[in-house]
């Protein structure tokens, strides 16, 4: 079993054995794997490139690893508990033993309608346990999973299928989310209309087989229910390579084009179970429960493959926090008597707003680990969720990572490193955060501030952008030889915590995901009164970050409450309603550099009211642009 972090002395001496020996500390922790064939080195790498293999050799199957280990054990565990949208509708739950069969039964699905190793499969579903079964029977098979938010709009998704060829859409006929009921199944169809040719077939599950409103059209459309459910429950795990890619998952950035992050099997597969055991201190017989959406990287590395692979209960949740109201959370915490609880700093501060006699209804008293996730939670709502929510017994673990690190990188170890409010803290074993400064050089000793890199490579750590490796190298790789830039600014405290400032690109941190400013003012600019955007993050109370959008119009505005409703409304039809401007503003023009660069530096300050030093504009190609963006923004 993956080691298991005791106390800090471990602590200490673990991490300094994992930064002087790597390869020797990452294989011992390889070892307490199933391997098909062990490998023939750990690591090879050479990040300018950038190349990196991990476990070079090795041949595995990551759901043998997730679930056929453990049937022998605990084969009558619960491993995956799902609850549903509605209150008074029954939780579901699979036992290990059950749920590999489903995954079996899904996995032969797959092979008779012709997905093999190395195919691209693309799913946009609800929080259902379908979505995981079908995820898992993927990486059975060898096939490479790419899941999209089902919040994203059907230009989105058909972007994400067309760069990624996907030969099929997993799909569901509708999603619950509150008291909404939404059409998943329409967006796929228009998707697919969008000049989509590439996938062969689509699998539809419903929500209620006997009762849904949606037609099935065409040949190349099925119901889950008649193709999965009468198969055979056992099915051969293909031999994959350690580097064969496992998922690819799309991810904003500093340009219009989302790009395809790529994760493999065998690093991915060890990292992830070694850093869930360690942060979240789960031990045999807990019930873990972390809020996200498996269509970000949370719900793959913490809600699937982290938690089944170190043998856990992990819980799925369908819902919103403030259905029927805002003691949701704490209401299934109390029905599931749940022992770690993982969630994002805007659902906190959210339900926070709401007042404390939600969670006061209920018994917490069964955490013993709480976590957040996606952003750096401020100090206001770490104190209410230390104090209202684990009553000051369950340590907070405030987890950095990225989509493109796999995994959490720096973060405290529950009940085993100290905590700090506000302070990510200690970096994980075997991860080797550094500060540089501008020009790339190291920002030495503590109580300093600089840019956040990462000197040694990590087992799970992105191999490629699907399809276009120039630019992980140019994104990640290409700003600090011989690093990994991780595109936020850090500050390193007199204890050498790590306390992350925010993103330092044109990547906007919205309730936790990544919105690249790009993809915004391109559909932005898809509007017809719009000569020019251009789009900046600004403090929000709620999400932390909000979007703030300066626009050049080609003519007056009579309605500007009309006119930002129409602007969002073409945001969500390019990207999805997570994307949309929180503040619109109409100005004369844009700060630009004689070369015609917009000075968004400038642009951030006046939406965060930081206008009394904006610094030297006098040698802007337009100077006088910045006093009047400053006016209407006081309006």
């Amino acid at each position: 079993m993956t080691i298991q972090i005791q106390n800090k002395e471990e602590y200490e001496n673990i991490y300094n054995r994992s930064v002087n020996d790597p390869e020797g500390f990452w294989g011992e922790m390889a070892d307490t794997f199933q391997w098909k064939k062990k490998w023939n080195k750990v690591c090879q790498w050479e990040f300018d490139t950038p190349d990196v293999k991990w476990f070079v050799g090795g041949e595995l199957n990551i759901t043998e690893n997730c679930l056929d280990r453990h049937v022998a054990t605990k084969g009558d565990q619960v491993a995956l508990l799902w609850e549903p949208n509605e209150p008074d509708a029954p939780a579901l739950s699979y036992t290990y033993k059950e749920l590999l069969a489903e995954v079996c039964k899904c996995a032969n699905a797959l092979k008779e309608m012709g997905v093999g190793k190395g195919d691209r499969v693309c799913f946009y579903m609800p929080m259902v346990p379908e979505l995981a079964i079908a995820v898992l029977a993927c990486a059975r098979i060898g096939a490479i999973h790419s899941v999209v938010f089902a919040g994203f709009s059907a230009q989105a998704l058909a972007d994400r299928i067309i760069d990624a060829q996907a030969k099929m859409v997993i799909c569901s006929d509708f999603n619950r989310r509150g008291q909404k009921f939404i059409p998943v199944k329409q967006v796929v169809d228009d998707a697919l209309a969008l000049g989509v040719d590439c996938v062969e077939k689509v699998i539809v599950s419903t929500l209620d087989s006997e009762n849904t409103t949606v037609k099935l059209t065409g040949d190349k459309e099925v119901w889950w229910h008649d193709v999965v459910n009468h198969q055979a429950d056992t099915c051969p795990a293909e031999t994959m390579s350690s580097e064969d890619m496992l998922f690819i998952l799309y991810t904003s950035g500093s340009t219009g084009k989302p790009k395809g992050v790529v994760h493999t099997c065998g690093g991915y597969m060890v990292y992830t179970c070694f850093s869930f055991r360690n942060v979240f201190q789960y031990k045999d017989g807990d019930i873990y429960w972390c809020t996200a959406d498996i269509g970000w990287i949370t719900g793959h590395s913490y809600i699937i493959y982290g938690p089944l692979l170190a043998g856990a209960t992990t819980m799925m949740f369908e819902g919103v926090p403030t259905y029927p109201d805002a003691g949701r959370f704490w209401e299934i915490c109390e029905k599931h008597k749940v022992n770690q609880f993982y969630t994002a700093p805007t659902a906190i501060r959210a339900l926070m707003a709401k007042g404390d006699h939600f969670p006061e209804q209920y018994d917490l008293s069964r955490l013993k680990v709480l976590g957040t996730v996606g952003e750096p939670i401020n100090a206001e709502a770490w104190h209410w969720y230390n104090d209202k929510i684990g009553k000051g017994n369950a340590p907070i673990v405030d987890t950095w990572w990225q989509t493109e690190t796999g995994g959490i990188m720096i973060s405290n170890l529950g009940g085993i490193t100290e905590g700090k409010p506000c302070f990510a803290t200690y970096p994980l074993p075997g991860i080797q955060p550094c500060l540089v400064d501008k020009d790339g050089v190291e920002v030495s000793g503590n109580d300093v501030e600089g840019l956040l890199c990462i000197k040694h490579p990590w087992p799970s750590m992105i191999r490629t952008t699907y399809g276009d490796h120039n630019r992980c190298k140019q994104v990640y790789f290409s700003a600090f030889a011989g690093k990994y830039f991780t595109g936020d600014g850090a500050r390193r405290d007199e204890h050498g915590r790590y306390r992350i400032i925010g993103r330092v690109d044109d990547v906007i941190n919205v309730s936790g995901h990544r919105i690249g400013t790009a993809e915004v003012e391109n559909a932005i600019n898809e509007h017809d009164a719009i000569i020019e955007s251009a789009v900046v993050g600004y403090p929000h109370d709620i999400k932390g970050q909000g979007i703030y959008a300066y626009v050049i119009t080609d003519g007056s505005i009579d309605d500007e409450a009309a006119f930002h409703k129409e602007l969002n409304k073409v945001v969500t039809q390019f990207i999805g309603p997570i994307a949309k401007p929180d503040v619109v503003q109409v100005v004369p023009g844009l700060p630009k550099t004689r070369s015609g660069k917009i000075m968004r530096r400038i642009l951030r300050k006046i939406a965060s009211g930081e206008t009394s030093n904006l610094g030297d504009v006098s040698t802007l190609l337009n100077p006088e642009v910045v006093q009047a963006v400053m006016d209407g923004a006081k309006k």
